[in-house]
């Protein structure tokens, strides 16, 4: 099973994500963090698979919040998932090391599919590497 780390202040946006992943092709637990703060806090409690970054967040942005991630040793992978389409903000996702810079889309179908395939893609993923001989 996985483990998401959900960056999202947005009570809708985690609705969709939640109903999103609900109908991924993979079992996943979903941990919410509504803050910079607090994602900062959780990627070393939980330890996740990967994790989904929003971008305009209250107490510390998701840019801070990715850049503080690039300390964690065995850090996961971070998809940012924001409403944000600044190409700056884009550049320094990716400058940062977030493996996927997805802008939501605006029609609920495309929203669904969207977390969809990112679940998929990034579960097989992370299921291969944990399967790898060290």
């Amino acid at each position: 099973m996985l483990h998401i780390l959900l960056v999202e202040d947005s009570d809708a946006d985690i609705l969709a994500i939640r109903e999103g992943l609900r109908k991924a092709p993979v079992a996943a637990d979903v941990f919410i963090a509504r803050d910079g703060e607090e994602a900062i806090r959780m990627i070393k409690e939980i330890k996740p698979d990967f994790v989904f970054l929003d971008v305009n967040l209250p107490k510390l942005d998701g840019l801070v919040v990715l850049e503080h991630y690039r300390t964690v040793e065995n850090a996961p992978p971070v998809i940012m998932l924001t409403g944000s389409s600044r190409e700056s903000d884009q550049q320094r996702a990716m400058d940062l090391g977030a493996r996927e810079y997805i802008v939501k889309p605006l029609s609920y179908s495309a929203f669904l599919k969207m977390i969809h395939d990112v679940v998929k893609r990034w579960g097989a993923i992370t299921a291969s590497s944990k399967a790898a001989p060290e």
